[in-house]
């Protein structure tokens, strides 16, 4: 099979790579339709250091079961199915609480023996517990929205719930990526009545008010800052999706003493803020890698009705063999989000 493999940063190689095949008799064999690209996968390729043996990219993707082990019940030979962007049982004692990052026995795609996401076909462990079936066709207009599922939208939601989003509320997302308009479209949905999004890329905040931003501050630091005090006098709940001191920053300066900040972008530093001054105020820091597994099922209704199009980040698509040019083109801010099809 053809998969991508990074090597080093800015050295993303597709491969042919041998298929995968049944190891565990809990495990599924995934021929993928469609994959991405995600903000994170930017972070080692801007850093990564070289390495002879490569890496298999890619956590987010959805296709068709090709091939099941002894174990696994609740799928069938042509299933369509999305995959979280982490392994799970679904039946751990973290599983059981919803925290399905967690699970004992899961682990992420790339990694100990696993397929990446970015290629032809996956091997998916427990894939009783992981996968879930998509009642749509392998054509359907709906698999962009689907596929967010598999980690964007699903982040995106877990920012909105870790922050406490509920009706009436005013809320701030610090990112204009797909990340943090899908925060947006969450906060919407969760019955926000103001989002404020934070971000200076016309392109991207322009679908930002499209899922629901009613204000867009492009100003940042200091002066972001003041603007967003100035629009509200301070915000209760927060929802920072970049990863960096800067946003947090930012999202600390906007927050009102007892609030919320919920973190969903992976963090880029190792130290922050958290002395006297932070303790006086009283804020509340949350968040983290969302349990994708979790939310898929309460968010697929409205996926599939029309209601979420989360799908709507996904503005430029690539074939497997294209999977280096979409590696450079979200690198150069080119594209917002690179699907990825056969």
């Amino acid at each position: 099979m053809r998969a991508a493999m990074m090597y080093g940063a800015g050295d993303v190689r597709v491969e042919d790579r041998p298929d995968p095949k049944i190891i565990q008799p809990t495990d599924a064999i995934v021929r993928t339709l469609a994959s991405c690209v995600c903000g994170s996968d930017m972070w080692p390729f801007q850093s990564m250091p070289a390495t002879d043996t490569g890496r298999p990219m890619g956590h987010e993707f959805l296709g068709i079961v090709e091939e099941s082990g002894a174990d696994v019940t609740g799928l069938k030979t042509g299933d369509l199915v999305v995959a979280p962007f982490t392994y799970s049982d679904n039946t751990c004692d973290y599983c059981a609480k919803g925290l399905h990052i967690s699970c004992r026995n899961g682990g992420r795609y790339g990694f100990d023996g696993v397929d990446g996401g970015q290629g032809e076909a996956v091997r998916v462990p427990h894939a009783d517990g992981t996968l879930i079936t998509l009642p749509v066709a392998a054509d359907s207009q709906l698999l962009p929205s689907l596929l967010a599922l598999s980690d964007v939208m699903t982040t995106g939601h877990h920012g909105a719930v870790t922050a406490g989003v509920s009706r009436g509320d005013t809320v701030l997302v610090v990112g204009d990526g797909a990340v943090g308009l899908c925060a947006v479209l969450a906060a919407k949905r969760l019955g926000a009545e103001r989002i404020l999004l934070a971000g200076r890329h016309t392109a991207r905040t322009d679908l930002g008010r499209v899922f629901g931003a009613t204000d867009v501050v492009s100003e940042r630091g200091d002066e972001g800052i003041a603007r967003i005090q100035d629009l509200t006098g301070g915000v209760a709940k927060v929802i920072e999706a970049v990863g960096t001191r800067q946003a947090l920053d930012t999202a600390l300066g906007a927050l009102l003493d007892g609030g919320t900040i919920s973190r969903l972008g992976v963090p880029q530093y190792e130290q922050g803020p958290i002395g006297p001054a932070e303790f006086m105020r009283n804020i509340t820091l949350t968040g983290g890698a969302s349990p994708a597994r979790a939310y898929i099922e309460q968010l697929l209704p409205d996926v599939l009705d029309g209601t979420l199009t989360p799908g709507r980040v996904f503005d430029q698509e690539f074939t497997f063999d294209q999977t280096p040019d979409a590696y450079r083109a979200m690198a150069d801010r080119q594209v917002l989000k690179a699907l990825i099809t056969p």
